[in-house]
């Protein structure tokens, strides 16, 4: 076995969740292929908005795509971007066919929610 950080993950079954974060803003330092085929979301959170980091990574976003079609299970998947990044609309553009394909759906983070005195991007995620 590695030592990588990326491979950490215990061996077993895929782990099924309603919700998962990708680690890490979405870097590539900690998630890998092996993520998304061993953590099957219904709906992943993209926070990463730090293009200076790599945040969102463009590998990660591929991994989802690589990791997504071993699954062996067309399930739906909803990915949400926490912020409109260039990385994340050109990921978009470019692999849209593939998630399509995948049954990946992509959250608009531009969209803006207005509620009494609060106005926030529609993707608002709180703990």
């Amino acid at each position: 076995a590695s030592n990588s950080p990326k491979s950490s993950l215990p061996v077993g079954p895929p782990v099924y969740v309603d919700l998962a974060y990708i680690p890490n803003h979405c870097s590539g330092k900690n998630t890998d292929p092996e993520f998304f085929k061993r953590v099957r979301a219904s709906y992943y959170v993209v926070s990463g908005n730090d293009a200076a980091n790599g945040e969102p990574s463009r590998t990660v976003l591929d991994a989802l795509l690589e990791g997504k079609a071993q699954w062996g299970e067309n399930l739906q998947v909803t990915l949400i971007p926490t912020h409109d990044t260039e990385v994340t609309r050109e990921w978009y553009q470019q692999t849209h066919e593939k998630q399509q394909e995948l049954n990946i759906m992509v959250l608009a983070s531009s969209s803006t929610v207005v509620m009494q005195d609060e106005s926030f991007p529609a993707c608002k995620i709180e703990f």
